[in-house]
């Protein structure tokens, strides 16, 4: 019998792969594609500071395929890096 705490599994995620040998980074992880793309860059700028950012060559929007014990995440697209707007780093500067 399977037991899970969702309601619906948590299939997708987001990834960040760097340039410096570090393993990736998880980023986000959603219940859709769409739920990750629409939140990803907000938990990426929280997660990441600049100098992490730097290092960052892609993102990926992975899903997992397979059952819930076992499986493997696959890469589905690459999604944008996002940058901080210039009205947060005047914020952060101020600040």
């Amino acid at each position: 019998m399977l037991f899970t705490a969702e309601a619906k599994a948590q299939g997708w995620r987001a990834v960040a792969v760097f340039d410096d040998g570090r393993p990736e980074g998880l980023v986000f992880v959603g219940r859709s594609s769409t739920h990750v793309r629409q939140e990803y860059a907000a938990a990426f700028l929280e997660l990441y500071d600049e100098e992490d950012r730097a290092h960052v060559t892609a993102i990926e929007l992975q899903q997992w395929v397979g059952a819930p014990d076992a499986g493997y995440w696959t890469k589905k697209n690459t999604l944008k890096i996002p940058v901080p707007s210039k009205a947060a780093v005047k914020v952060k500067a101020a600040a």
